[in-house]
């Protein structure tokens, strides 16, 4: 899936990328507020000029952050399965990388509930980024659970979201693999509740005397 509104074409250099390099590993592990343009500047070895010509200003440079993480995690995904089998297995696949990288060497939650946590006005541009990604992970999720057959894919793909943040933030917090672990669990139960509830439902079709039922005599 394509973002709703495509960026604007970015300049690509080689002071473009330190500075988002830069700027994604000082947000990532200290925060956004807690990090100034001076010292992405100075660690990035670039000129307060060439910072300039690159990003408007540090706000924009936090939204080509969260791009940048947006961009990530849609390659890591690919492209969406059509096929009902594959829908189920890329949840699955959903999951395992979120296990990955809540397991990860310094994980500090999710980069996207962590910048929502600091820019909670939704009208910022910061937010807007944040709740553009997640509403692209929740139709994904959507998709593949009605693409499997799933009866209720909408309010399953809501409670899949529930589940990925609470998991993040208990990775972070508490026990990463317990977290990791108990993500997965829950998120099979969900898949094979849509199953069962298929089963039960074509059951009563033919017990009803649904299109699936011997003709009466």
């Amino acid at each position: 899936m394509t973002r709703a509104t495509a960026p604007a074409p970015e300049r690509t250099s080689a002071a473009r990328e330190r500075l988002l390099r830069t700027a994604s590993r000082l947000f990532y592990t200290e925060g956004i507020h807690a990090v100034g343009v001076d010292r992405i500047v100075a660690e990035a070895q670039v000129t307060r000029a060439t910072f300039y010509r690159h990003f408007a200003g540090k706000e924009e440079l936090v939204v080509a952050y969260l791009r940048a993480q947006d961009d990530g995690v849609r390659a890591r995904l690919g492209v969406e399965p059509q096929d009902p089998k594959d829908a189920a297995a890329l949840l699955r696949a959903m999951v395992e990388g979120m296990g990955g990288e809540i397991c990860r060497t310094g994980f500090r939650g999710c980069p996207f509930i962590n910048a929502a946590a600091e820019y909670p006005d939704p009208a910022h541009p910061v937010h807007a980024a944040v709740v553009e990604h997640r509403a692209w992970l929740e139709g994904v999720a959507h998709h593949a659970l009605e693409r499997s057959g799933h009866p209720d894919a909408a309010g399953a793909a809501r409670t899949f979201m529930m589940l990925r943040d609470g998991a993040m933030v208990a990775g972070y917090l508490d026990d990463a693999r317990r977290a990791s672990d108990g993500l997965r669990a829950a998120v099979e139960s969900l898949v094979s509740a849509g199953s069962a509830d298929r089963a039960i439902v074509a059951d009563d079709t033919v017990v009803d005397g649904g299109p699936s039922a011997a003709p009466r005599r």
